[in-house]
């Protein structure tokens, strides 16, 4: 049986540091947070997990990862012009 480990995927944590984040993975090596602050961050578990200590706060909410562009804003957006191609052949200079 592998070992229990100190917290789950989705539990919330406080560093001195870093803040309040979340754990996005863990197993018994690393332990991958993404903090409210900070962004996403992986540690040595046997090394973090004593700095750690589980908080008692509900999830932030989800924020949207991309936005779109809406129709306005891309029908608006300036196109590099084109180049013009020569209508009539060039003729070499006569001798």
């Amino acid at each position: 049986m592998p070992p229990k480990l100190p917290f789950q995927v989705g539990s919330q944590v406080e560093h001195a540091r870093f803040g309040l984040g979340a754990v996005t993975s863990i197993s018994e090596e690393r332990v991958s947070i993404k903090w409210d602050e900070h962004g996403e961050k992986t540690f040595v578990t046997s090394i973090a997990v004593p700095h750690l200590k589980k908080s008692d706060r509900d999830p932030p909410p989800d924020k949207a990862k991309a936005r779109k562009r809406s129709a306005t804003a891309s029908s608006t957006a300036k196109k590099p012009a084109k180049k013009k191609a020569k209508s009539e052949a060039v003729e070499a200079p006569a001798e």
